[in-house]
């Protein structure tokens, strides 16, 4: 299976957002790049979530470019088998954590979002960190930081905050 079909299974699957969720199929549908940086009206994205449960707490990331809390994520690439695999590898190479685990259930919420280089129709999933995680900052961060559940409110946009709520309602 492609990515492309993975991703139109995803989110076929997907059920919630019913609106926003047609908007990236009929995305995919007339654009059959959509999953590429080079599909210049918009691309899907997959982004992680990364969480300690343990510690009530999120891992946000301050994006270099945007200057924004947010969690880990960006472009899909040639070598991402699945839109999860994606999210994980965004996760992974963007929080410096290796051994982090999606949690089951497929994305946690959809999010379209307009950026320098074009709108994403980003797919978010969350992931586990390891016990004893440390993480370290890529050259995509300005800073890496942990945030108590009830703080990422002051320092992050609503869709974090409802990203954060709806993972939180899985684990």
């Amino acid at each position: 299976m492609s990515l492309y079909d993975n991703a139109v299974l995803v989110l076929k699957e997907y059920g919630d957002q019913e609106e926003l969720r047609q908007v990236y199929l009929e995305h995919l549908e007339t654009h059959p790049d959509g999953l590429w940086k080079a599909c210049a009206d918009g691309h899907i994205t997959a982004s992680a979530l990364v969480l300690d449960p343990e510690r009530g707490r999120v891992l946000l990331t301050l994006h270099r470019k945007l200057r924004m809390w947010l969690q880990m994520g960006g472009h899909c690439e040639p070598g991402d088998a699945t839109l999860a695999a994606a999210a994980l590898r965004e996760g992974t190479e963007e929080s410096g954590i290796p051994g982090l685990t999606l949690l089951p259930g497929g994305p946690v919420r959809l999010d379209r979002h307009h950026t320098p280089c074009a709108w994403h129709l980003d797919v978010p999933y969350a992931a586990l960190a390891p016990a004893g995680a440390v993480e370290a900052i890529s050259d995509e961060s300005l800073d890496l930081r942990w945030f108590a559940y009830d703080e990422v409110a002051d320092v992050a946009d609503e869709s974090v905050v409802r990203l954060v709520e709806a993972t939180r309602a899985r684990v």
